[in-house]
């Protein structure tokens, strides 16, 4: 029996971020996707490596490239919209939780069992492992990190429209006290905001 799931997959790359705010560079969500596969992939590296941590990096990149895949139905909804209230938020769950169990029905049957925590469906008399939980708060600072990083882009292309998000998504960074979030910020951050010929002279 055939199955839609990769031709709904594919077409996260028309599902438009940031669509409230003007953009120099638009980014679609599986763009963003990707970019924060890196970035939790990184993360629990820095973790294992830096912090003597035991974190599943290739799991963690693994859940990243799915962990908007329901946008491909819902879209993606600008975070003020989204979190406007607290019954608006309840409502746009639901509809999420919905999304989820419809692109899962698409996954041909002996595969199931492998994308359901990647959809985030759970069985709930079987809560995530602590392991699970780990990864999810690094694919949540990795998902912020790339808004961050976005805003850090924007920015240095003279885009203002970025700024008091750019603040504001620092703030929230440094409220994880996650120290393979600052580390990262420290020494990996910084070239985002450089142009190519900056970029190229360090090189030098």
């Amino acid at each position: 029996m055939e199955s839609d799931f990769f031709a709904y997959m594919y077409r996260l790359k028309y599902i438009e971020r940031w669509s409230l705010m003007r953009n120099t560079t638009k980014e679609s969500v599986a763009e963003h996707s990707f970019h924060v596969g890196l970035l939790a992939h990184m993360l629990c590296e820095i973790g294992n490596a830096i912090f003597g941590r035991s974190l599943n990096a290739d799991r963690a990149a693994a859940m990243a490239l799915f962990h908007d895949a329901t946008e491909v139905f819902t879209g993606d909804i600008p975070t003020p919209v989204k979190h406007h209230n607290p019954k608006m938020l309840a409502s746009f769950r639901e509809i999420e939780a919905m999304a989820a169990e419809r692109l899962h029905s698409m996954v041909p049957q002996p595969l199931r069992g492998a994308y359901a925590s990647l959809l985030g469906i759970h069985d709930a008399g079987s809560p995530p492992s602590e392991a699970e939980q780990e990864l999810r708060a690094m694919l949540k600072a990795a998902d912020l990190l790339d808004a961050y990083l976005k805003c850090v882009s924007e920015v240095a292309s003279g885009n203002r429209e970025f700024a008091v998000a750019k603040t504001e998504i620092e703030q929230k960074l440094a409220q994880l006290a996650m120290p393979e979030v600052d580390w990262f910020l420290d020494r990996l951050a910084p070239g985002l905001g450089r142009t190519l010929d900056e970029l190229s002279r360090d090189d030098g």
